[in-house]
C-alpha cells in the first residue's frame, strides 16, 4: 500500500455536517481522521494518510477551531503539505439556522443532540448520565446568523483559491444522507473504498 493515499480537507459552514462526512470518509476509505489539534501536532513529512475537517464535531472538542477557515490559514497549510482534494459542503442558510438552533450538548462528554432528528430519550437530559443538556451561546438563534455571515465572508477567498487549483468539489443539499453518495462516488474515483456505500 502506498504511504500517501489522499490529503483532503472538508470545508463548510457551522452545522453543515463536516464531522459526519469526515467520519464516514474515514470509515469507508480507511483514512485517518485528524482533528485540527492533531493536524498541527503531527508530522506530515513522512507521508501517511489523513483527512482533516475544517471544524471538529462537538463530540471531539468543546471548541470549533476550524482550519483552514481563512485565506491566511490556507496559505499556511500550503507550507506544510499539498492538498489532493477539497470537499465543500453547501447547505442553505435556513437549514443551517434550524440545525444549529436545535442543537444541545452534554457539556461533560461533548455528546450532541438535535431536537429535530437526534433528540435525547428524555427531553433536556443526556441519555447516558441523566445530566442536563445546555445550548451553547453560539448556537442560540440570535448568534447563528452572525456566525454564518462570518463564515461566508472568511471562506469565500479560501474556496476561490482551491477552485482555481482545480481541486475543489462542491456538494449542495439539505441532508448529509443525500449528499453522502456523491461524496462517496467522488472519493471512490480517487482511492479504493474499504466499505461499500450501503454499509453505512
Amino acid at each position: 500500500m502506498a504511504s500517501k493515499l489522499l490529503r483532503a480537507v472538508v470545508l463548510g459552514p457551522p452545522g453543515s455536517g463536516k464531522g459526519t462526512v469526515c467520519e464516514r470518509i474515514a470509515r469507508s476509505f480507511g483514512l485517518q481522521h485528524l482533528s485540527s489539534g492533531q493536524f498541527l501536532r503531527e508530522s506530515l513529512g513522512g507521508g501517511g494518510v489523513w483527512l482533516h475537517p475544517c471544524c471538529l464535531p462537538a463530540s471531539h472538542s468543546n471548541s470549533c477551531p476550524g482550519f483552514p477557515r481563512t485565506l491566511g490559514q490556507a496559505k499556511a497549510l500550503d507550507g506544510i503539505c499539498e492538498l489532493d482534494l477539497v470537499i465543500s459542503l453547501n447547505i442553505p442558510f435556513e437549514t443551517l439556522k434550524d440545525r444549529l438552533s436545535a442543537r444541545w450538548v452534554h457539556p461533560a462528554s461533548g455528546r450532541v443532540y438535535n431536537m429535530d432528528f437526534n433528540p435525547p430519550l428524555t427531553q433536556g437530559v443526556d441519555d447516558l448520565t441523566g445530566e442536563p443538556l445546555v445550548q451553547r451561546e453560539d448556537d442560540r438563534p440570535e448568534a447563528v446568523a452572525a456566525r454564518l455571515r462570518k463564515y461566508k465572508d472568511a471562506a469565500k477567498p479560501v474556496i476561490e483559491l482551491y477552485k482555481s487549483r482545480g481541486i475543489l468539489h462542491s456538494f449542495s443539499g439539505t441532508e448529509t444522507n443525500k449528499i453522502w453518495p456523491y461524496v462517496y462516488t467522488l472519493l471512490s474515483s480517487k482511492i479504493p473504498p474499504v466499505l461499500s456505500d450501503e454499509e453505512h
